[in-house]
C-alpha cells in the first residue's frame, strides 16, 4: 500500500500541495509557538547587578486563595502584583545560617539627576556595589549623608564629574548630593539600569520603606558551595514568605516583570498552537474528503478487483501521511526562526522584557513534531474510513452523486459538540456573574467542530435558500452555478466550512472584546471625572503636594489616585477569581468631585483609615453591610481588617475595591501615589488650572500634566497582550482558510476541463463560463459567511448580553470586515484562475507544421 500510495501522490498534485502547504504552514507555526512557550517557561532572567551573589533571597509572591472548607486540602495558588519586601530582621536569620559570610540587603528606588539631559536611573545602598560587582574609576565611596556615587553612564549623560554637587529627586521631591565618585561594572559587564549609590542612611529614608529591603544577597563563606549553603537558607525560611533564588532566577529579584513576560509567552504561544492545530485539522480533513469523493470511481474499481477496504483505508492514511509528514518535519525546522521573529515584535511592544533572553532548544522542536504528526492522523483517518466505504458499484459518469447520510459516528459526535456550545451559551446567560473568556473559546471551538461536520447538509439547505435570489440577480449564469453546487455538495461544503469556521472565530474575537475585563476597564475610566491629570514618571508623587493643588483657584477638587489589585479572605468570597479584585485608591475630601459613582449606602467622606467601599450586590454575597468588616491581602501580602463605610451601584463584572489612597499606596512598589485626579469649579476654569499645574510641574521633578485619556494607560497595556492573541489567532485561522479555500476551488475547477469543453461545444463563450465560475465562487464565500454569521451569533449572544447588557457587541469590527472580504476573495481567486486557465484558446497547429 505504501508503493501505491506513492505512486498516487504524482497523479493529484494539486489536492496534496494544498495538504503540504497547509501542515507546513502549521508546523511552522506550532514549531514557533513551541520556541516561544519554552521560553516562557523557562523564565530565564540572568542577573546583571546582583550578579555577584551566589544565592538571592526574595519575598515569596505566591498566594493560596482562599478556601470556603479549610479541611479542602486542595490548595489553588496565584501570584501577588506587587512586590513583597523582606523585614530587616530576617536578614539576621540568613547571617545565623551555619556557611553564611556575609548578608546584603539591597534596596532599589526611581531616582532622577536634575542635570544635562536628566537621566534617570536606580537608586542603592553602597553596600550592594560589590554584588555587580561596580568597581571606583574615580573618587572614594559615599561616607555619609548628602554622597552619592553615580555610575559612569549617569555621568556621562547628566556631565557630572567627581565633587560636583547635584539635584538628585526621589518620590517626587528632590535633594542636593556632593557626587563622591563615579563606578563601572567590572569586566565591562552590561547592566541594564543605570544605577547611582549613596550611604546607608540615606538609602533607608529615600526607599520609604522602613524596616524592610527589597532582597537580600546571600554571599557563602570561603569554601563553602551555594549548592551545599541553599538547603540550610530554604530551611531557615520556613514561615517567612521569602524563597532563595539560584542561578538565572536571581534576575527576578532585579526585574519582576519576568515572570509576567514568561506568562505571557505561554498564553499566546498556547492559544496560537492550539488554533493552529485544530484549524490545520479541519482544513486537511476537509480537503482529503473532497479528494476521496473525487476518486469514488477509483476506490470502487479497487474493490472491484478484490481490494479489501482496510488495504484502500491503509492507502488513503499512507497518501496523506506521507504528504504530512514531508510537510512537517522541514515546518518544524523552521519555526524557531519564526519564533524568534514573534519574540523580537512581543520585546518591542513591551509584552516581554527585554533582558528576557530567547530559549530554543531541541525540545520543542520534537515536541512539535509529534504533535503536528498526532494532528495529521486525526485528519486523515475520518477521510481514509471514507474511502474504505464507498460501495463497488458506482452510478454512471455525469450523473448527480447520491448523497450520504452522515453517518452514526459523525452524527454523534456533531450532536455532542452542537448541544456542548448550546448548554455553554445558556449557562452564560443565566448565570450570576459574566461569563469568562475561557467559557466563550470552549463555545466556539465546540460549535467549530460540531458545524464542520453537518457542513454538507447546511450547504445544501443555504444553497436552496440562496437559489432563487442568486437567479434573480446573475441571470443564466447565476442559474447554471446553483445547479453545479447542488451537484458538488461535497466540494462546495469543503470550500464553505473554513470561511465559516474563521467567520466564526472572527466574530468570536469580537465577543472577547467584550469579556468582564473588558466591561471592568470601561467602567474603571467611565467611573472617573478629571480635568487635568498630574502623573509621576518615576516613583510616586511627593505627600505634600495634594495640598498645594487644592489650594489652586478654580480647583473644585482634587484626589490622590493609586490602583493595584487585594483579595478577599474573609469572609469567603465566592466571585472572587485566581486575579482578586482591582482596587482603587482615593482621598476622602475629593472623591465626589473626581468620582461618578452611585452610592446606595454609607458615603466616601468616610473612606479613611482602615476603611473600604464594596459594590452593593457585592457586598451582599459576602453578606455584609455597613459598619461590617472584612478581611482583605493587599498586593505586597499584607493582611488588613477594614470596615465598609460605603456601598456603591455596579454593574456586573465590573465591581471594584474602593480603598484609602494613603493605604493602598504604601503596599505597591512604588509605596506612593502616582496620580492626582483634579476637577475645575468650571469648563471655562480648566485652561487656567491646566496652566497653574503646568507651572507647579516645571517646579517638580518628574511631573507630567495631561488630560483624563491618561487614565485608561494601564488598562490599555493589559488590552495589549488579548490584541496579541487575537490577532495572532485570526491571522493563523485566515491563512490556513485561504490555502483551503483555494485549493478546493482550484481542485474542482481544473477536473471541469471536460465540461468547460462541452459548454464551449454548445456555444458558451469564455466569459460566460468565467462569470459562472466567479457566481460559484461568490456563493461559496456568502454561503460560509451567512453561515458562520448565522450560525455562531444566536449562541455567542448571551455573552455579550450577560456582560455587556446589549445584544450589540463592541471591538475591532474592522476585522470581522477584513476576514470577510479575504474569503471572499480567496473564494473567487480559486474558481476564476484555473478555469481563465484551462478554457483560454489554444494555437492550432497546421498538419505540416510538426516537420516530416
Amino acid at each position: 500500500m505504501w508503493r501505491l500510495a506513492l505512486r498516487t501522490l504524482s497523479f493529484r498534485k494539486d489536492v496534496f500541495a494544498a495538504v503540504f502547504t497547509a501542515m507546513l504552514l502549521g508546523a511552522v507555526i506550532v514549531s514557533a509557538a513551541g520556541a516561544l512557550m519554552e521560553t516562557g517557561l523557562r523564565g530565564k532572567v540572568p542577573p546583571q547587578r546582583l550578579a555577584g551573589a551566589p544565592i538571592v533571597i526574595v519575598g515569596d509572591p505566591s498566594y493560596p486563595l482562599p478556601k470556603a472548607d479549610l479541611r479542602d486540602e486542595d490548595t489553588e495558588w496565584t501570584r501577588l502584583t506587587e512586590r513583597v519586601r523582606l523585614g530587616v530582621g530576617l536578614l539576621d536569620t540568613l547571617r545565623a545560617v551555619p556557611g553564611v559570610d556575609r548578608v546584603i540587603g539591597d534596596l532599589s528606588f526611581p531616582a532622577t539627576i536634575l542635570l544635562g539631559n536628566r537621566p534617570a536611573g536606580v537608586g542603592h545602598d553602597w553596600s550592594s556595589a560589590r554584588l555587580a560587582p561596580y568597581e571606583l574609576g574615580a573618587g572614594t565611596p559615599p561616607g555619609g549623608s548628602g554622597e552619592v556615587v553615580l555610575d559612569a553612564t549617569l555621568a556621562r549623560r547628566s556631565g557630572a564629574r567627581v565633587g560636583d554637587r547635584v539635584e538628585v529627586a526621589v518620590g517626587g521631591v528632590a535633594g542636593t548630593y556632593r557626587v563622591t565618585g563615579v563606578a563601572a561594572p567590572a569586566d565591562g559587564r552590561a547592566i541594564t539600569e543605570a544605577a547611582m549609590f549613596f550611604s546607608a542612611s540615606d538609602a533607608r529614608r529615600l526607599a520609604g520603606h522602613p524596616g524592610t529591603v527589597d532582597a537580600a544577597a546571600v554571599l557563602p563563606a570561603r569554601g563553602i558551595d551555594a549548592g551545599v549553603l541553599r538547603p540550610r537558607i530554604q530551611a531557615a525560611l520556613h514561615g517567612h514568605m521569602a524563597t532563595a533564588l539560584v542561578g538565572d532566577d536571581r534576575g527576578l529579584a532585579e526585574f519582576p516583570e519576568g515572570r509576567d513576560g514568561g506568562e505571557n509567552l505561554v498564553v499566546i504561544s498556547g492559544v496560537t498552537a492550539g488554533t493552529t492545530l485544530l484549524v490545520a485539522a479541519l482544513v486537511v480533513a476537509g480537503t482529503l474528503g473532497m479528494s476521496v469523493e473525487h476518486r469514488s470511481r477509483e476506490m470502487a474499481l479497487l474493490k472491484v478487483m478484490g481490494t479489501s477496504p482496510a488495504r484502500i483505508r491503509r492507502m488513503v492514511f499512507s497518501e496523506g501521511m506521507t504528504v504530512s509528514a514531508l510537510a512537517v518535519v522541514p515546518g518544524c525546522l523552521l519555526g524557531p526562526y519564526l519564533g524568534h521573529w514573534l519574540f523580537g515584535r512581543l520585546v518591542a511592544d513591551g509584552l516581554v522584557p527585554e533582558v528576557m533572553p530567547f530559549q530554543q532548544s531541541w525540545i520543542p522542536v520534537l515536541a512539535a513534531v509529534a504533535t503536528c504528526l498526532l494532528a495529521a492522523a486525526a485528519a486523515v483517518f475520518l477521510p481514509a474510513r471514507r474511502a474504505s466505504m464507498i460501495p463497488a458499484v458506482e452510478p454512471p459518469a455525469g450523473t448527480v452523486p447520491r448523497r450520504r447520510p452522515l453517518g452514526l459516528v459523525r452524527s454523534a459526535i456533531a450532536l455532542v459538540c452542537l448541544a456542548g456550545g448550546a448548554a455553554l451559551a445558556v449557562s452564560a446567560a443565566v448565570a450570576s456573574r459574566p461569563p469568562g473568556v475561557i467559557s466563550v473559546c470552549l463555545t466556539v471551538i465546540a460549535l467549530s467542530v460540531g458545524l464542520t461536520l453537518v457542513a454538507p447538509r447546511m450547504t445544501v439547505a443555504m444553497t436552496e435558500a440562496l437559489r432563487r435570489p442568486v437567479r434573480a440577480v446573475f441571470g443564466q449564469p447565476g442559474h447554471l452555478a446553483i445547479l453545479n453546487t447542488r451537484a458538488r455538495t461535497v466540494r462546495v461544503a469543503a470550500a464553505a466550512t473554513p470561511i465559516m469556521l474563521v467567520t466564526g472565530i472572527a466574530l468570536a474575537n469580537v465577543y472577547l472584546q467584550v469579556s468582564p475585563a473588558g466591561v471592568a476597564e470601561r467602567a474603571y475610566v467611565r467611573d472617573l471625572r478629571a480635568d487635568v491629570v498630574l502623573t509621576a514618571q518615576t516613583g510616586g508623587l511627593a505627600t505634600d503636594l495634594l495640598g498645594r493643588v487644592r489650594s489652586i483657584p478654580g480647583v473644585a477638587g482634587a484626589s490622590e489616585f493609586v490602583t493595584g489589585t487585594v483579595f478577599l479572605e474573609s469572609p469567603y468570597d465566592a466571585w472572587q477569581g485566581e486575579d482578586g479584585w482591582p482596587a482603587r485608591g482615593i482621598t476622602a475630601e475629593g472623591a465626589e468631585h473626581v468620582m461618578k459613582l452611585r452610592l446606595t449606602a454609607g458615603t466616601l467622606t468616610g473612606l479613611r483609615g482602615h476603611s473600604v467601599a464594596l459594590a452593593e450586590g457585592h457586598a451582599r454575597q459576602l453578606g455584609r453591610g455597613l459598619g461590617d468588616t472584612v478581611r482583605i491581602r493587599l498586593g505586597d501580602g499584607h493582611a488588613a481588617e477594614l470596615r465598609v463605610v460605603a456601598l456603591l451601584s455596579a454593574k456586573a463584572g465590573a465591581e471594584t475595591v474602593l480603598m484609602p489612597a494613603d493605604l493602598l499606596a504604601q503596599h505597591t512598589t512604588a509605596g506612593l501615589p502616582p496620580q492626582i485626579l483634579v476637577r475645575a469649579v468650571s469648563d471655562g476654569d480648566v485652561p487656567r488650572v491646566a496652566a497653574t499645574l503646568a507651572g507647579v510641574a516645571r517646579a517638580v521633578p518628574g511631573l507630567r500634566v495631561s488630560g483624563d485619556d491618561v487614565l485608561s494607560g494601564p488598562h490599555t497595556e493589559r488590552e495589549r497582550t488579548r490584541a496579541w492573541v487575537n490577532h495572532l489567532l485570526i491571522g493563523t485561522t485566515l491563512a490556513f482558510v485561504v490555502i483551503s479555500v483555494i485549493s478546493t476551488q482550484a481542485a474542482g475547477a481544473v477536473r471541469r476541463r471536460r465540461e468547460f469543453r462541452l459548454q464551449r461545444l454548445i456555444g458558451s463563450s469564455r466569459g460566460q463560463i468565467l462569470r459562472m465560475m466567479g457566481v460559484e465562487g461568490v456563493l461559496v464565500a456568502v454561503i460560509g459567511v451567512v453561515l458562520g454569521t448565522v450560525c455562531f451569533v444566536p449562541l455567542l449572544l448571551p455573552f455579550t448580553i450577560a456582560v455587556n447588557g446589549s445584544p450589540l457587541p463592541s471591538g475591532p469590527v474592522w476585522l470581522y470586515v477584513i476576514v470577510v472580504c479575504s474569503v471572499g476573495l480567496s473564494a473567487l481567486m480559486g474558481a476564476l484562475s484555473p478555469a481563465w486557465i484551462v478554457t483560454r484558446p489554444r494555437r492550432v497547429r497546421s498538419a505540416d507544421s510538426g516537420g516530416s
